[in-house]
C-alpha cells in the first residue's frame, strides 16, 4: 500500500517536471534561433520544429513570441516578488527591496549554472536590440513596480495611494538595477556573480550620487 501511496504521489511531480523541461526547452531553442536569425525572423514554427513538438504544445505554455521571450524576466521578478514577500519585518524598505534582489538573482541561477546565466544575457541584450519588445518589457516593469510599491506600504503600515516614498523607494531601486544591467551587459563574464557586483558597486555610490557634490 505504501509504494502505491508512493507512485501516486510521485506520477504528478514527474509530470510537473516534464512540462518544465519542455517549457525550458521551447525558451532555450528559441534563443538560439533569435541570436542566429533575429527575433523578428523567426517563426513559432521554427522554435516548435527545433524541439520536435507541435505549435499546439507551444501555444499551452505561452501566448506568443513575445511571451516566450520575456520569460527569463518574468521569471527573475516573480522569484524578487516571492523574496520580498518574506523579507525580515525589521528590514528597512531599501534594505528589504536588495536582499531580496540578491536572494533572487542567487536563487534564479543555482540550479543551471552559466548555461542560465548565459541565456539571460542573451534575452537582455535581445530586448535592447526589439523595440517591440522593450516596449512589452517596460509595460510589464510598470505594472510589477505598482505591485512592488504595495507590498513595501503593507510592510511599513502606510497607504501607497497617499504616501510616496514607496513608489520613491521602488523608482530608486528599478534604477540601480537598471544602471547594474547596463554594466553587466557590456562588461563582465556574463555571470550571475558579476551581476552581482555591478549591483553592489552602484548601491554603493547611491548615496553619494543623490546627497551633497560629487567632488
Amino acid at each position: 500500500m505504501r509504494e502505491v501511496s508512493g507512485a501516486l504521489v510521485a506520477e504528478p511531480q514527474r509530470r510537473e517536471r516534464k512540462k518544465r523541461q519542455t517549457r525550458d526547452a521551447l525558451v532555450h531553442a528559441a534563443l538560439r534561433l533569435f541570436d542566429a536569425k533575429g527575433y523578428e525572423h523567426t517563426a513559432v514554427r521554427e522554435i516548435t520544429d527545433a524541439v520536435d513538438v507541435s505549435e499546439r504544445t507551444f501555444f499551452r505554455y505561452f501566448a506568443n513570441k513575445e511571451d516566450l521571450a520575456l520569460s527569463f524576466i518574468r521569471d527573475s521578478t516573480d522569484a524578487f516578488i516571492r523574496e520580498l514577500a518574506v523579507r525580515p519585518a525589521d528590514e528597512p524598505p531599501f534594505t528589504a527591496l536588495a536582499n531580496s534582489f540578491r536572494a533572487s538573482l542567487r536563487a534564479l541561477t543555482a540550479d543551471e549554472g552559466p548555461a542560465e546565466e548565459s541565456a539571460y544575457l542573451l534575452v537582455i541584450k535581445l530586448i535592447d536590440t526589439t523595440p517591440s519588445l522593450l516596449a512589452a518589457l517596460l509595460r510589464y516593469l510598470h505594472d510589477r513596480d505598482q505591485e512592488t510599491a504595495r507590498i513595501l506600504a503593507a510592510r511599513e503600515g502606510v497607504d501607497p495611494e497617499t504616501d510616496r516614498r514607496p513608489r520613491l523607494a521602488v523608482g530608486v531601486y528599478t534604477a540601480l538595477v537598471i544602471a547594474a544591467n547596463r554594466e553587466w551587459r557590456t562588461g563582465g563574464d556574463g555571470s550571475a556573480e558579476a551581476m552581482l557586483a555591478a549591483f553592489e558597486a552602484n548601491a554603493e555610490q547611491l548615496k553619494s550620487a543623490l546627497a551633497g557634490h560629487w567632488t
